[in-house]
This record gives C-alpha cells, sequence and structure tokens, in this order.
C-alpha cells in the first residue's frame, strides 16, 4: 500500500477546492483511505493519519472512528505518537463516552514518566477532559506533581488540580497542603495557576475562603513588585509587568475582602497604588483598572478610594473604544445605588452617551440617566431624556417612555410640569407607551383640579394637531367628554384662553368616529364623550342624532354603547344627569385580592359584589392584618367587609337601583358608570330589571347549621340562593348570647380559599344582648364558580365582662346543597 500524503499536503488540496462539494468529495476520499489504513493496523502511518483527522475534526467533519487509534497512539513508547494521541484525545474524546476510562491506566503511568514533557502531556489532557471518576483515580498523582520542584510541572499540575477540584469539590482539602509555598515561587507561570487554583478553592469553599484570608499580605506584596518592577522582556505587554497576573491577583483579592474589614484594610493601599499609577492609554493598562474598579466596589473600601474607582469608570466613558465605554456603563449601573453623588459628577458625560451610535451603549447609557434622575436634576434629565426618546430608534421608545412616567411621579415638581410631561410623551412616543398610561394619566388628571381648564386646553390643541398617536387622543377625549364646559367657556388662566364654540367641539369628536386612524377602543372614548357633552353643551339634539347613527354600528361595542345612551334620552333621561355628572376624584388604592373593585377609566369592573363603601368607624383598622393571621396561609381570599346600603331619596339612589349587579368604585359619592370607555367596559344599562340588594334571595331548602358553640356564644348558619347567578350562595349567620352578660364590641370575620370570592356586610349591632334575648345577624355573600367544597375559616372578637375574648375556628361541614 503506497505511504499516505503528509498534512501539509491534504491541507494545501483541501485549500484548493473551488467549492463546498468538491471539498466535501476530497475529505470523503481521504477518510476512506485512513480507514482502511485502519484497519490494516499501519502501525507505520497511524501518527500521520490522526493528525489529517484533526484537521478535518476542525473543519467539522466526522471523525470520530478515530478514537481508538488515539489511545493506541498514547499506548506508543514514541513522544511524538504520544503527542498526537493525547491531542487527538482531548479533542476526540469527553467524559460521555466510555472510551475515554480506558485512558486512565496510561495517563496514570505517564504522570509517574521519567520525562517532564510526557508528564505535561498527560497533566493536560486531564485537566481538559478528564471525569470525575478519573480525576477521584489521579488525583493523588496530581497533588504528588504540585509538590515538585520543576516549575513547567508544577504550574501545569496546578491547573489540573483546578479541573480535578470542579469535577471532585470533596477533593479540595487533598490538595491544601500543597498550596502553601505555591505563593513563594519566582516562576511567574507558577503564580499564575496557583492565584487561579487558590481562587477556584475560595469560590466553591467558605472554610477555605477564611483560610486564605491570610494571604492576602502576600498577595499585596506580590502585586507591588509587579507595578514597582522595572521593564522585563519576559513579562512586559505594552509597557506593564505581566498584566495577567496582576489581573488574576486582583480578582483573588477581591474575593478575599468582600465582607470582611482586616482584609479590605490590608489591600486599600495598594488597589489605590495600582489605580493611580497604572498607565491608561493601552488596553492593557485599561483591563487591569477595570478589575482594580471592581475589587474597589466588592470590598469594604474607603469612600475616597470609591470615589477615584468612580472616576475611572468615568475617563472610561471618554474612551473611543466602544467595549470600554459599554463596560463603564454597565459598571456604573451596578453602582449608582450605593454611591449616587459620585456617579452624579460624571452626569453629563452619561447624557452625551445618549447620542452613540451603538444601540447597546445608547441603552445602558439611557438606563443609567433614568438612575440618575432625582429631585434636583428632574428638569434637566427629563429636557435630556424627552430630546432622546424624540430621536431615538422605536425599539428604545417604550421602555424611555415608561422611565420617563416614573420619574415624572416620583420627581414631579409640580402637577402641571408632571401633566405637561406625560403629554409629550404621549405625543411624540404615543403608540409605544404602556397600557396602563391612559388610565394614569386620566386620573392624574382628575385629581389636579386646578389645572382642568388648562389640561383641556392643551389637550383639544394637541388633537386638532395630530390624532395619531391613539393613547393622546383617549385621554383628550375623556378630558373633552369631563371638561367640556370649562373649554368653550375660555376659564383658563395658566395660558391665554382660546375661543371654541360647542360646534367646534362635537365636530373634533365626530372626526375621531370616523377616522381610520382611531381603534375600536378609541371611537369608544369619543361616542362617550359625545355622550357626556349632552350635560355639559346646549346642543342636545345634534348630540342625540350622532348617537342614534352609531346604534347600527358593525362595531357591537360602539353598538352597545349607543343603543344604551339612547335609552338613556329616552326612558331614562330624567336620571341623565345624574348618570353624567363630572367623575369625583380617584385615589389609588392597592390591590386586595380578586373580591377588590378596580377602577379602570372611570368604570367599575363587574363583581360579586354590591356596593363598595367606607368601613363602619367600630371596625378595627388592623383588620385585615388580624385576618392575614387568622388565615396563617397564602391559600385564601381576603374579605371586604361593606355597609348595608340604604337608598337614598335622590337621583342617587334611582342610579343603585338602574345598576344592579353592577359594581360602584367606593368614594364621596358613586362613580358614574359611563366616566371613561376602557377596552372592555361594563354596560351601562346591564340590570335594568334586577331588584334591589335583598330581593333577589330566593329560599333553596338549604338546611340550617351550627357553625360555632362556645363559651356561650353560638353562631349559626342559614343558607339562600341568589336568583340572577346560581353560583353564589347567601350566608346568614345569626349570633346568640346564651350568658349573663352582653357581649360588647362583637366582630365577626371569614376567609375563604383563593377559588373562591367572598363579601362581608356590615353587622346588624355590635352587642349580643345575653340570656338569648336577641341575635346579631350578618350577611356573606361566596362566589363558588367552580361549585367546589365550601370552606371556611372564621374569627370571633368582643368583649365579654370586661375582658377581651378573641378565638379562632374552622368551618368544613357546610350542607352540600349550599355549594353544589
Amino acid at each position: 500500500m503506497p505511504a499516505p500524503i503528509r498534512l501539509r499536503e491534504l491541507i494545501r488540496t483541501i485549500r484548493t477546492a473551488r467549492t463546498q462539494a468538491e471539498e466535501r468529495e476530497m475529505i470523503q476520499k481521504e477518510c476512506a483511505a485512513i480507514r482502511s489504513s485502519f484497519r490494516e493496523e499501519d502501525n507505520t502511518y497511524r501518527c500521520r493519519n490522526v493528525a489529517k483527522l484533526l484537521y478535518m475534526h476542525m473543519l467539522g467533519y466526522p471523525a470520530h472512528f478515530g478514537q481508538l487509534e488515539c489511545l493506541k497512539l498514547i499506548a506508543s513508547q514514541k513522544f511524538t505518537d504520544k503527542r498526537i494521541g493525547y491531542l487527538g484525545a482531548m479533542l476526540l474524546l469527553d467524559e460521555r463516552q466510555d472510551v475515554h476510562l480506558l485512558m486512565t491506566n496510561c495517563i496514570k503511568n505517564d504522570l509517574n514518566h521519567s520525562t517532564q514533557y510526557v508528564q505535561g502531556l498527560a497533566l493536560c489532557t486531564l485537566g481538559c477532559m478528564g471525569s470525575s471518576e478519573m480525576c477521584r483515580d489521579l488525583a493523588g498523582e496530581v497533588e504528588k506533581l504540585l509538590k515538585t520542584s520543576n516549575s513547567y510541572l508544577r504550574k501545569k499540575a496546578a491547573l489540573c488540580a483546578v479541573h480535578v477540584i470542579r469535577k471532585v469539590p470533596e477533593l479540595m482539602e487533598m490538595f491544601l497542603p500543597a498550596t502553601k509555598n505555591l505563593l513563594s515561587e519566582k516562576n511567574h507561570g507558577v503564580l499564575h495557576t496557583s492565584v487561579v487554583l487558590l481562587t477556584e478553592m475560595c469560590e466553591r469553599s467558605p472554610d477555605m475562603l477564611a483560610h486564605f484570608r491570610k494571604l492576602v499580605p502576600q498577595l499585596v506584596r506580590i502585586l507591588k513588585n509587579l507595578i514597582m518592577s522595572g521593564y522585563s522582556p519576559e513579562h512586559d505587554v505594552s509597557g506593564i509587568s505581566d498584566p495577567f497576573l496582576q489581573v488574576r491577583i486582583l480578582r483573588l483579592l477581591r474575593i478575599l475582602g468582600k465582607g470582611d474589614d482586616d482584609s479590605s484594610e490590608a489591600m486599600n493601599d495598594i488597589l489605590a497604588q495600582v489605580a493611580t499609577n497604572t498607565e491608561t492609554s493601552k488596553n492593557v493598562g485599561n483591563a487591569i483598572l477595570y478589575e482594580t474598579v471592581l475589587t474597589i466596589m466588592d470590598i469594604k473600601s474607603e469612600s475616597g478610594l470609591r470615589v477615584l474607582a468612580i472616576n475611572i469608570l468615568g475617563r472610561f466613558l471618554l474612551n473611543n473604544d466602544k467595549n470600554i465605554r459599554y463596560v463603564a456603563l454597565t459598571s456604573l449601573l451596578k453602582t449608582v445605588q450605593t454611591d449616587h453623588n459620585a456617579v452624579q459628577r460624571h452626569r453629563s458625560t452619561i447624557v452625551d452617551c445618549l447620542k452613540d451610535l451603538d444601540v447597546s451603549i445608547k441603552r445602558r447609557a439611557m438606563e443609567l440617566s433614568f438612575a440618575l434622575v432625582n429631585g434636583n436634576n428632574i428638569r434637566g434629565m427629563m429636557k435630556e431624556l424627552l430630546y432622546f426618546l424624540d430621536s431615538c430608534d422605536p425599539e428604545f421608545k417604550a421602555d424611555c417612555a415608561s422611565g420617563v412616567f416614573l420619574a415624572a411621579e416620583k420627581y414631579a415638581p409640580s402637577k402641571r410640569w408632571h401633566i405637561d410631561t406625560i403629554m409629550r410623551v404621549l405625543t411624540t412616543a404615543g403608540s409605544y407607551v404602556r397600557d396602563d398610561s391612559v388610565p394614569n394619566l386620566i386620573q392624574l388628571i382628575t385629581n389636579s383640579v386646578e389645572m382642568h381648564a388648562y389640561t383641556v386646553q392643551r389637550l383639544y390643541k394637541a388633537l386638532l394637531d395630530d390624532i395619531s398617536q391613539q393613547p393622546l387622543v383617549q385621554v383628550a377625549s375623556w378630558c373633552i367628554g369631563e371638561y367640556g364646559d370649562l373649554l368653550v367657556s375660555g376659564q383658563c388662566e395658566e395660558e391665554e384662553p382660546i375661543q371654541v364654540t360647542e360646534d367646534e367641539v362635537l365636530d373634533v369628536l365626530e372626526g375621531l368616529l370616523v377616522s381610520n386612524l382611531s381603534t375600536p377602543v378609541t371611537r369608544g372614548y369619543a361616542l362617550t364623550a359625545i355622550m357626556k357633552l349632552s350635560t355639559r353643551f346646549t346642543s342636545v339634539n345634534r348630540i342625540k342624532k350622532v348617537v342614534s347613527i352609531y346604534g347600527s354600528s358593525i362595531d357591537v361595542e360602539l353598538q352597545q354603547r349607543a343603543v344604551e345612551y339612547n335609552a338613556l334620552f329616552k326612558k331614562y333621561d330624567h336620571m341623565r344627569p345624574a348618570l353624567l355628572e363630572r367623575m369625583p376624584i380617584m385615589e389609588k388604592t392597592a390591590s386586595n385580592g380578586p373580591t377588590e373593585i378596580v377602577q379602570t377609566n372611570g368604570e367599575a369592573e363587574p363583581s360579586v359584589v354590591e356596593a363598595k363603601h367606607p368601613p363602619p368607624v367600630t371596625q378595627p383598622t388592623n383588620q385585615a392584618n388580624d385576618l392575614l393571621d387568622l388565615l396563617g396561609g397564602n391559600d385564601v381570599v381576603p374579605v371586604i367587609q361593606t355597609t348595608v346600603p340604604t337608598k337614598p331619596a335622590s337621583a342617587g339612589g334611582e342610579l343603585l337601583d338602574l345598576l344592579g349587579d353592577l359594581s360602584l368604585s367606593g368614594g364621596p359619592a358613586p362613580a358614574p358608570a359611563t366616566s371613561v370607555p376602557s377596552s372592555q367596559p361594563a354596560f351601562l344599562l346591564d340590570g335594568l330589571t334586577s331588584p334591589p340588594l335583598f330581593n333577589d334571595i330566593a329560599a333553596a331548602g338549604i338546611p340550617p347549621m351550627t357553625a360555632y358553640n362556645k363559651n356561650g356564644l353560638k353562631i349559626d348558619f342559614t343558607f339562600e340562593r341568589a336568583n340572577p347567578n346560581p353560583n353564589i350562595a347567601v350566608i346568614t349567620i345569626h349570633a346568640s348570647n346564651s350568658t349573663e352578660a352582653d357581649m360588647t364590641d362583637f366582630v365577626f370575620q371569614a376567609a375563604v380559599p383563593k377559588t373562591f370570592q367572598l363579601q362581608l356586610l356590615s353587622p346588624s349591632s355590635n352587642v349580643v344582648p345575653a340570656l338569648n334575648q336577641g341575635t346579631v345577624t350578618q350577611v356573606i355573600r361566596v362566589l363558588n364558580p367552580q361549585k367546589q367544597q365550601l370552606r371556611m375559616r372564621i374569627k370571633l372578637t368582643y368583649t365579654h365582662k370586661g375582658s377581651a375574648v378573641q378565638d379562632l375556628a374552622e368551618v368544613n361541614n357546610f350542607p352540600p346543597q349550599s355549594w353544589q
């Protein structure tokens, strides 16, 4: 058989291929020849064939059939064969293949070989692809080589020990004695690998970290020698002595000094020296300075040193290299919370980075700019960020608009500035703002009573200029509907009022209804605004015509609104002023579980709760916290306490009857249901035929039960069903007292799992009369949409004979008819 071609000739041949197919054909032909040679057990050219196979593997072609040949080369006595064999093992084998275990004995023999280069090959291979089994078997040999005086072997053994520790962390203590003298070595290669080994051990074991903290002075001394030493051609890189070793030492010092006062104090001086003496004109120096900054920020360093570190990052921002600027911005973003004032000094440089062409730098600069905003610089920073919002790419607009909203809400110097800023964002990036920006701005405007005339005038002007930004149009429509009378009357004091007639305002709103730019939600806002103006303007007939036209709209939502508004003009015209009266001031409330009534754009979402009023004054202020203590877990729904609704003699009472099952948000007065349309609004006339709250309950033949009977207090439950919704069970509690003294300050609380919703109405009294001379009643409404077995935890609080009594109980024996 002719001798196979050399590796050099194969490379030259493959490079002459003009197409991928031609190259693939050459590779397949050579692989076939190599396979034939392997089958014939050709020992002469095995090394050459494996070398060619490794080249083909590097090009991405399959070479797994050469794995066993690598093992044969490793077993050879020739160094050239071993070198290619070990290289092949590192490239073609890994711990997922059982074949690699066949190497264990060969590596063990080579670790004890008389030639240091063979030992080095074995250490490299074990440190590269040794499995946990191999590491356990060969850790002793590695530890022995770590103690040798040969620096060539010690540096390789240290790196191999790092791999062993990563694979088998429990073998860490085996290498502890060998680490004692590693840092006293003069050879930089050994020093470097020793620092890597110590770093690995400290990161993996708190005990090792505490043990090696005593090495801080020695590490400081090594780092100082590197800085102060003169030119050494062996270690010099761009005029800096061994920057790789310096970076590794700084990284180890960061780990050792974190959370330790003594170690941090010992390294403060050397860190200051490195920060001030390192040359910044070359990338090498910048790498060392960056590691120095990270170390200063992580340890318990002095305040002056931290300022020095932030100033270094500030200089990085002026560097022409984009990578260095990005690294500086990222590092400043991490430190801005702890060293806010020091970072503030570089605010102008950071803002300049917003103009960078690199998108990643712009994003980091934007995030850092928002982190720097405070009450003192809010006006200047918002000016820069709004300018950035005008000119930035679409991918930034959503995050930038969101950041402006949050910053303005937190630091706004005045309500007018706040409103102007939000309107500027909606004008320039309205299509990119979050969904909650519309209700949030509406709430801000509603609560700024003195700004109503100014705001509606500004928004009306914005509508005349541009109707493409839908969130802006929705807010403007809402404001015109609420405060259209202020717009027409020209009562604005903050700026020169404009002269607007009722017909001009209605023309703008009608234009929104027919515009192709308007979304269905925006049309809903516009129609509701026109309807609200029927109580503020005199052009009622025109408004009736507009509303009646949309009674046959193909948009079901718009049609529903129009039909309901038409009904208001006819059958319920006497109630229209009460329904469409101006919105009261809205208060933000934290979420309180599924049973809370959430105000969205002025409309209340339907819920099992009928009406929400302020709790009675006798209710304890810490009731919610007590209830959470009662529940003892997160699988329950908190309770909403309400007072029993009474029917006023005014139109407001008729409004409650009209709305039937609709939830009304609590406040000084019932919230008009038509104030602001939302994406899924409650229908205004839902429940026109529904009777009042307690007239819709019919007896369901459910047997009563005793839920509690202790210390003379007895709690009985009676059950009824709600007609409109069979999923709602109405439970009436009857509390009686058989003792000789009244029970005063009586409070009954209840909670149910999250799959239920519960409303607890106010009790008939807070005194349970003695000797069963009367009962206290209280109504509970429970929504059980999944028809699950009802479970309830109750908490009873009362005062009896001058002593406060509190008791807990769990009720699980509800009759099946009450929940099925």
